[in-house]
């Protein structure tokens, strides 16, 4: 049975990393236009927002191999990255936000990389609902057979 809880587990941490990558990405597109001044450290523009996902790994016991071995666990988020890349730059010299050259800074967001984003992330999340009700079935069925 401790193996459909670490099946729960991995499904569970797999669902929690996507629908934080789906909430920064929402968070990135809704934010696309906020504005800022360029070059100002006190009035930047909005900066894209990324995940990083590493693996959750245990080491596994008894393995009678002379190096460690280790399996799969899940998956975590370990930061949130900003987007490195400059600010979009907008001639308006009416925008309250223009700097002295009548350019505005917008966050470099592309929607449609978003949306590829977003789409990916939305399918993950379903694969991994999916291999949790799997576990689920199987758990169900292991427990109809004992009580045969």
């Amino acid at each position: 049975m401790a193996g459909f809880f670490s099946a729960f587990a991995i499904s569970a941490s797999g669902l929690t990393a996507e629908r934080l990558r789906l909430d920064l990405i929402a968070n990135n597109i809704a934010n696309m236009n906020t504005t800022g001044r360029p070059n100002d450290p006190a009035n930047p523009p909005y900066r894209r927002r990324i995940p990083l996902f590493a693996q959750i790994l245990k080491q596994e016991e008894d393995s009678g191999v002379s190096r460690p071995v280790f399996k799969g666990a899940g998956v975590r988020v370990t930061r949130v990255l900003e987007d490195s890349n400059p600010p979009r730059l907008v001639y308006d010299p009416s925008h309250p936000d223009a700097d002295e050259k009548g350019y505005v800074a917008y966050p470099n967001i592309n929607v449609v990389n978003e949306m590829v984003n977003m789409i990916t992330a939305t399918r993950a999340y379903e694969a991994n609902v999916t291999a949790l009700n799997a576990a689920k079935d199987m758990a169900l069925k292991a427990l109809e057979i004992g009580r045969s």
